[in-house]
């Protein structure tokens, strides 16, 4: 899977190129639009759907008059970033879909799922439906394979059979935690550890040893609980 904020970028290009039908787009167009889009895919991630044409073109290093000669709007700009990064998923869970192992292929697209989500405000607001952008159709096509991959899992034996499909993307989902609650500081991986759970918590088999470490107590707390 390509890398949050500058993956492979070519189908939103294409996808943004092909909406002006009038014209042949030229090689300098082209390029704008191609930094355009890695601009916006690294801004959705760090800042969320709202970002404005203005960050956006700020990071390209092109003028808000160049964006909006090349692109339809910013909501269509959002759109083919985050149907792509979305497309990556469908992708992921297609892959899972052909590993021989079915507990093991579900396992490799939980983590991408949620490393993804973990990794990109933009997206995390896209699959919890905190978005008004167009993004029915991937959405769709995830959650067929989210089906997919459960039953495949489930009819192999390898997942508990009173958990259905759709509970899946909520308990993923339930994984991500903040960097901090009641006094504890956890890790940037600490997702590991709760994914872990998780999954142990859905297999028919006998629990994995968690990866990483737990979050740590504050400085004061560690001194008093080694001095008892």
């Amino acid at each position: 899977m390509g890398d949050t904020a500058g993956g492979d970028v070519d189908s939103a290009v294409e996808r943004l190129l092909a909406a002006d039908l009038e014209r042949r787009p030229r090689a300098d167009a082209r390029r704008n639009v191609r930094r355009l889009v890695v601009a916006a895919r690294a801004a959705v991630a760090e800042i969320g759907v709202e970002v404005t044409a203005h960050e956006i073109a700020r990071r390209a290093g092109v003028g808000i008059g160049t964006f909006y000669r090349r692109l339809p709007s910013r909501e269509a700009l959002l759109e083919a970033v985050l149907a792509d990064t979305i497309g990556e998923l469908v992708t992921a869970a297609s892959r899972a879909a052909d590993d021989p192992d079915p507990w093991h292929g579900f396992c490799e697209f939980a983590v991408a799922f949620v490393r993804l989500r973990s990794a990109s405000c933009g997206i995390n607001e896209a699959l919890g439906g905190q978005c008004r952008l167009a993004l029915d159709a991937p959405l769709a096509e995830l959650r067929e394979q989210v089906r997919l991959l459960v039953g495949r899992a489930q009819s192999a034996g390898v997942m508990r059979q009173d958990v259905a499909w759709q509970d899946v993307p909520f308990l993923l989902a339930s994984v991500m935690t903040g960097e901090r609650t009641i006094g504890l500081r956890a890790d940037a991986e600490q997702w590991r550890r709760n994914l872990r759970v998780v999954l142990d918590g859905l297999a028919t088999t006998g629990p994995v040893p968690l990866p990483g470490s737990p979050p740590e107590e504050p400085a004061g707390v560690q001194a008093a609980t080694a001095a008892e």
